[in-house]
């Protein structure tokens, strides 16, 4: 007998967040997520989310042992944006079992045709702007940082209960000596062009971190413009994000491109921070977490190229190329060993080719589904 319930406390959502790292418990690939993030994540009225959108978390129970859970979500954000009727899922994880996913999910589209919805989409926790996509292909290691993981067979789980895929997104590895040096030399000759258009690259300045991130913000939120379903952030939501990014950043690894001082476009590579918390039992910073977290802080030595954009009007002029080569530089002189380039659209070929003409190798794919309600 499967029980599916409503998380409704504090017990209930410690239980949801802890699920995991049971059912990965002999996977050595698992990197557990921090507790105090995931908990406040879940919360309404600590995440920014909340004050535009809503979600549901639920658990399934077989003989009092849980088996899946799953989050519905409303992001009304983004059906306000796009003027459409769309559901998301999230937070999905599942014991091998088609019937425990069949209960999960219609626990969860239950809720979402409660309110007015006629979709759903995902994984994504809680859109495009978080964490976002099940592994496909590249089951062969740890994910790097916010990327997501699961078993092989969630996406038999998911195609048996109807869904189909949206979109692709890739992911791209370079390791150290295997890129090519042809290409960034170039990238130096574009930046010299670019200088002529008064267009220069410059690292972030973290003592005007404020100012630099609401001028970043702005690049973000018209960079993705209509990307896979993108919404703009809001402030809040913007400013929460950025202050958890900054507390890992490398100012060498955000690169910004200007003209006449505004801001046209920005990268940002961050230390893989899962080499650590793969060690870090159960996510728990204390009593030791903490202090391996500041320990090996330093001796990271892969990162994640976590964010390219380039403004509506500047595409196409290099920028992108030297954006990359910029953080490849930096990469090569801090004797990392690798780098992964993710996540990237499918069939977005402006941003794809120069991370392949670098050298990027595709190595996994994620899977955004679909099904309707």
């Amino acid at each position: 007998m499967i029980d599916v319930v409503k998380v409704s406390d504090k017990k209930g959502l410690k239980a949801f967040i802890d699920f995991p790292h049971a059912l990965y418990a002999k996977d050595v690939n698992y990197v557990p997520e921090l507790f105090i993030a995931q908990r406040d994540l879940l919360s309404p009225g600590k995440h920014p989310f909340y004050e535009h959108s809503q979600i549901q978390l639920f658990l399934a129970y077989r003989d009092k042992e849980i088996v899946g859970r799953i989050a519905a979500i409303n992001n009304t954000n983004h059906n306000k944006t796009y003027e459409v009727t769309d559901g998301f899922f999230g937070f999905f994880d599942c014991i091998n079992d088609k019937e425990v996913a069949t209960k999960l999910f219609q626990a969860a589209e239950a809720w979402l045709k409660e309110k007015g919805l006629t979709k759903v989409l995902g994984p994504a926790n809680f859109s495009t702007n978080e964490v976002c996509g099940l592994l496909i292909e590249g089951f062969d290691g740890p994910p790097v940082a916010m990327m997501p993981y699961n078993a092989p067979y969630y996406l038999n789980l998911l195609e048996h209960l109807g869904f189909t895929k949206n979109v692709d997104l890739r992911a791209y590895r370079y390791t150290a000596g295997n890129y090519s040096e042809r290409s960034v030399r170039l990238m130096e000759g574009i930046e010299g062009r670019l200088k002529r258009n008064d267009i220069t690259l410059r690292t972030i300045n973290l003592k005007n971190f404020a100012a630099e991130s609401a001028a970043i913000r702005e690049v973000y939120n018209k960079a993705w413009d209509r990307n896979l379903g993108f919404v703009p952030m809001t402030d809040k939501e913007f400013d929460y994000t950025a202050k958890d990014l900054k507390m890992v950043l490398d100012p060498e690894f955000c690169i910004l491109a200007e003209q006449h001082g505004k801001i046209v476009g920005f990268a940002l590579a961050i230390p893989d921070i899962n080499q650590i918390l793969i060690k870090i039992k159960r996510g728990r910073l204390l009593p030791t977490g903490l202090f391996k977290l500041l320990m090996n802080k330093k001796k990271i030595d892969g990162i994640r190229i976590l964010l390219l954009g380039v403004v509506d009007g500047y595409r196409k002029m290099g920028i992108e190329a030297c954006l990359y080569g910029r953080i490849i530089k930096h990469f090569k002189a801090r004797n990392m060993k690798y780098a992964e380039a993710s996540w990237t659209l499918d069939h977005n070929d402006m941003i794809n080719k120069p991370i392949e003409d670098i050298g990027g190798q595709l190595y996994r794919k994620y899977r955004i589904l679909e099904k309707a309600i």
